[in-house]
């Protein structure tokens, strides 16, 4: 059975304009669930829903290596991190960041978010502006180096934080915004690999912290990872905790949205839990994940060839009407009454965390979503700055609120 195809040469700008929809266009136009296109040249198979997030992650069909675009590389991860790696040696550097994500590491972010949200509040005056997404970019990065054992000088905050935002923001960017990424990956991995090397020599101490994990850690084979990997993969872990800035504001977005919410979640701990995951199923973070063919097979009668690349949609399989009652409605309540899996709720990937590719970070982000969440409904007293632009474009990947929510404390 033929898989439905976009007709066209290339739909790269396609993809850059439409961003998060640019698949659900093309599901809706041709009434599939899976498609062939074009994307920078190659032919790429784009699917969606719970089967196909399922398929995905069948690792003896698919492989990350050689999936991940360069351009994302040299931006996002870094060249030869954890996400571009298969079998036994992904295995091996999947543990190394499984052994951080222990329930005491846990209960620690909670704890160093709250601490930083109210060191960093205490600075701010009565009747003050405040744009939220700038502030919890910073509050982060100090949580980052906190929990990561990484030394931490607050002269170089702002230009740590801005550095390790502009390679999230770099993409889905082109032009000036995507070498920004690529310049700002350059100064945050000669920092990290530099710190990693004095560490090495014993310069800089660190105990059970990501950076002693990472700068003693040893590969598949019992080597020593090389510096300059070592230091992509501590910038793993310090820039998603980053990017954590995102939901943040999403989050102040749905309690002002939905205020109707705001007391449930001062009293009810379950609550909490399913209002912070119904952020992260609702609003636009990852916009899509892709692997590699291993060897030709066949699924439901559509044939898969070897070397094909495929591109699973993760904002639209959140939003997958076959998965999800009333999936375009801000429903808190779904995490308590739905049914929900490794495969039809996939924020930040799919499959399971401890074998797949799934996000080892997933306990880390609800941690400081729940934390900061907490903090804005029971001890910071703010209001909305009325008339600024809080619509979110869709077009724009990772996009945000346009005014980044600006808050006036009172």
């Amino acid at each position: 059975m033929q898989i439905p195809v976009d007709k066209g040469f290339d739909h790269t700008f396609d993809l850059l304009t439409e961003g998060y929809h640019f698949m659900r266009n093309r599901f809706d136009e041709l009434g599939t669930d899976i498609f062939q296109t074009r994307l920078m040249g190659k032919k790429m198979t784009c699917m969606k829903g719970s089967e196909a997030v399922r398929l995905f992650y069948d690792t003896s069909r698919f492989q990350r290596s050689g999936a991940v675009p360069k351009r994302i590389q040299k931006s996002l991860f870094g060249e030869g991190g954890v996400q571009t790696l298969d079998g036994n040696a992904h295995q091996v550097r999947k543990l190394m960041f499984l052994s951080l994500m222990t329930e005491a590491g846990i209960r620690r972010v909670h704890q160093l978010t709250l601490e930083q949200w109210r060191l960093q509040s205490n600075q701010w005056k009565s009747g003050q502006e405040v744009i939220l997404f700038d502030q919890a970019e910073e509050v982060l990065y100090r949580v980052a180096c906190l929990w990561a054992g990484v030394p931490l000088k607050e002269l170089e905050v702002a230009q740590r934080a801005y550095d390790l935002g502009a390679l999230i923001d770099a993409f889905g960017g082109v032009g000036p915004r995507y070498r920004e990424g690529r310049k700002a990956r350059e100064r945050t991995e000669e920092w990290i690999r530099s710190l990693i090397e004095k560490y090495r020599s014993g310069a800089v101490e660190g105990v059970n912290h990501a950076l002693e994990v990472i700068a003693t850690h040893r590969d598949e084979n019992g080597q020593l990872l090389d510096a300059q990997i070592a230091a992509v993969e501590l910038i793993s872990v310090i820039r998603p905790i980053v990017a954590v800035a995102r939901f943040i504001v999403f989050s102040a977005l749905a309690l002002h949205e939905y205020p109707q919410h705001r007391l449930a979640l001062r009293s009810d701990d379950k609550f909490l839990e399913a209002f912070t995951q119904e952020v992260r199923r609702y609003y636009p973070f990852t916009p899509f994940l892709g692997a590699m063919v291993r060897h030709d097979f066949e699924w439901r009668g559509y044939q898969f060839s070897k070397g094909d690349t495929v591109l699973v949609d993760v904002y639209g399989t959140n939003h997958d009407p076959k998965s999800w009652n009333g999936p375009e409605l801000f429903n808190p309540k779904r995490f308590l009454e739905e049914t929900v899996t490794p495969y039809n709720f996939v924020p930040q990937g799919g499959g399971d965390p401890a074998r797949g590719h799934r996000c080892p970070g997933e306990d880390v982000t609800v941690a400081i979503m729940k934390a900061s969440l907490s903090f804005l409904v029971n001890e910071l007293d703010y209001t909305v700055v009325q008339g600024q632009d809080l619509t979110i474009n869709m077009n724009r990947m990772p996009t945000l609120p346009a005014s980044r929510m600006i808050i006036k404390v009172k």
